[in-house]
């Protein structure tokens, strides 16, 4: 029997340019806390055969928490198992704090590195992509939108979505949140910019109940893509009721870690388009949620953002795994690091990414990148 012989540890901080100090803060209006690094967990899980397999968790602050995790609870479960069963184990991961009521939050975090490195462990000792492991692939270039446009000027928000245009790309999504007028001027704007251009909006869960119903509103005559995240993530009832007045898909998920926080939202039929983060939820739990939104005649736009190249390979498999995928979300402003820890480079075209090849996730990675952003040096 294959066994797992070893389980590495890599909480990883990509410095800045110019050399500031670690630090969080948040960014208002938002109200999440982030990191001035970039910051992410990775795992290696090794095979006695000497065949590894690498993992990595959206952990875009403090990264050395769910990496403790791995090492004091997940990898003495690891140690030894046949990592070939990738299911039973990523079920016996979720069972070991559940009593305690951690099936999310940093648990989650950690499990999802720990089952990607699985999944690309299983499909290199198969020889076969992770995409025929869960079953093949709908797309073999996996359809994106162009998340971002950077900066607080409607000038210069529609100066890069004419750039963006002129390239072919006819879906984007803004991050707004600075007042229901403020926000409606801007999506005026952006539509403007060519007639078939389809145009989000994502405000970080800003907005009480009243003025996200006027600003869904607003959005839904403005023709609007999706409003995302529009109240506290946690307002089941208020997405409900929000969702039951306004015309526009309400879209969320990127908070949440598994299907019985999804199942709330979907019940209540407070959510029309999912957003799971495959960084977040891992493989197995990621498509997992993607075929219970399949029953529910829900699309998934699964999230992605401050993930480097694992996290991302990770997330275009699950992608290009679902039938009722409707876009991945590509955001270039975060995408120049992404293949820091890369032997070979994920290319993004600006209307999709094409899946990796090869066994596994079909990347390969740096071992001395890895080592050289590692905030533990000697574990």
């Amino acid at each position: 029997m294959t066994k797992i012989v070893s389980v590495d540890v890599f909480p990883l901080a990509i410095p800045r340019a110019d050399g500031a100090a670690r630090a969080y803060a948040t960014q208002p209006p938002w109200p999440s806390v982030y990191g001035n690094h970039r910051e992410t967990l990775v795992v290696r899980l090794t095979a006695d055969d000497g065949t590894t397999g690498w993992g990595e968790a959206l952990a875009p602050v403090a990264p050395e928490v769910p990496g403790e995790i791995v090492r004091r609870l997940l990898a003495p479960v690891l140690v030894g198992a046949d990592p070939r069963r990738v299911r039973p184990l990523r079920h016996q991961l979720g069972d070991l704090m559940r009593e305690r009521g951690h099936l999310g939050g940093h648990q989650a975090d950690a499990i999802a590195a720990v089952d990607i490195a699985l999944w690309d462990l299983a499909g290199k000792l198969a020889g076969r992509p992770v995409v025929e492991l869960l079953g093949g692939a709908f797309h073999d270039t996996v359809p994106t939108y162009v998340s971002g446009l950077p900066g607080r000027a409607d000038a210069d928000r529609v100066a890069q979505a004419r750039d963006w245009v002129a390239r072919g790309v006819r879906r984007i999504k803004v991050g707004l949140g600075h007042g229901v007028d403020a926000d409606l001027a801007t999506v005026s704007a952006l539509r403007e910019v060519h007639p078939d251009l389809r145009v989000a909006v994502d405000v970080h869960g800003v907005y009480a109940l009243p003025d996200a119903v006027r600003l869904g509103r607003g959005l839904d005559d403005r023709d609007a893509w999706f409003f995302e995240m529009p109240l506290a993530f946690e307002d089941v009832a208020g997405h409900a009721d929000l969702a039951a007045r306004i015309d526009v898909p309400v879209a969320l998920g990127e908070s949440l870690r598994h299907r019985w926080e999804f199942a709330p939202f979907v019940t209540a039929r407070a959510v029309g388009l999912l957003q799971p983060d495959i960084g977040r939820t891992g493989i197995t739990e990621g498509l997992a949620i993607a075929q219970y939104a399949e029953t529910h005649h829900l699309g998934v736009a699964p999230h992605h953002s401050a993930g480097l190249g694992l996290a991302l390979a990770a997330g275009l498999h699950v992608a290009a795994a679902c039938a009722n995928l409707v876009a991945f979300e590509w955001h270039p402003a975060l995408f120049n690091l992404v293949n820091t820890i890369l032997t070979v480079p994920i290319e993004a075209t600006p209307t999709g990414i094409p899946l990796p090849t090869g066994p596994g996730l079909g990347v390969s990675v740096d071992p001395e990148a890895v080592a050289r952003y590692s905030t533990w040096t000697t574990r």
